[in-house]
């Protein structure tokens, strides 16, 4: 019996994950939760095969939740289903510990495949994907200003982009208003941006956001 943890916050896209599961998988059990307090208590307190994991999980950012459940189970293979791109997150991902990456547009059998590749061991990425993460993970030079950035400001960068302000972010990623203050200012200090219109637009222009 395989244990599969999906980490997701809409309840009708777990039911769709958990349908394709049951239906692509023998003997398969599945456990839900919708918050990153949830999912770091039933890491902690079950044995699991496979974790699924949201970028957007409410209560910390993806690469957090990933790297907290990797220093608690360093074995337990992830899964990132997200709704981002492969070129906004994936390469983040991974050398935060991650397995696979999908994003929710792949085909339903993409993530049945990467199930198995991970429970053998294996890593998974999408084909159309997999020349360009290898290029992006390896290249050395000629980085882009906002490849520099932590993965915390990588985050913060990107919710300030999409429109959100400091008391919005600090919220949602349980972090103090003067604590998002500070990354903000770091963040336009890195980009050499003068403020949130320019950061906006320099986050259009290289894909961060839509």
């Amino acid at each position: 019996m395989l244990n599969i943890l999906i980490a997701e916050d809409y309840p009708l896209f777990r039911l769709g994950v958990k349908e394709l599961l049951t239906d692509g998988l023998e003997a398969v059990k599945v456990g839900e939760c919708d918050n990153a307090h949830d999912l770091f208590d039933l890491v902690r307190r079950k044995k699991w095969d496979v974790l699924i994991l949201d970028i957007t999980i409410p209560g910390t950012t993806g690469t957090e939740a990933l790297k907290h459940v990797k220093k608690a189970c360093p074995t337990l293979p992830v899964i990132v289903l997200t709704m981002h791109p492969e070129d906004q997150y994936a390469v983040r991902m991974f050398k935060a510990g991650a397995d696979a990456y999908l994003t929710k547009a792949s085909a339903p059998e993409e993530l049945v495949k990467a199930v198995k590749k991970v429970l053998a061991g294996g890593q998974y990425v999408s084909p159309s994907f997999s020349e360009k993460l290898v290029r992006l993970v390896f290249q050395q030079t000629d980085r882009l200003p906002h490849e520099i950035l932590s993965d915390r400001e990588y985050e913060v960068m990107r919710l300030l982009a999409s429109g959100k302000t400091v008391s919005e972010i600090a919220d949602s990623l349980h972090l103090g208003i003067t604590t998002i203050s500070t990354y903000r200012a770091r963040i336009l200090e890195k980009l050499d941006l003068k403020n949130n219109a320019e950061l906006m637009r320099y986050a259009v222009q290289q894909g961060v956001v839509e």
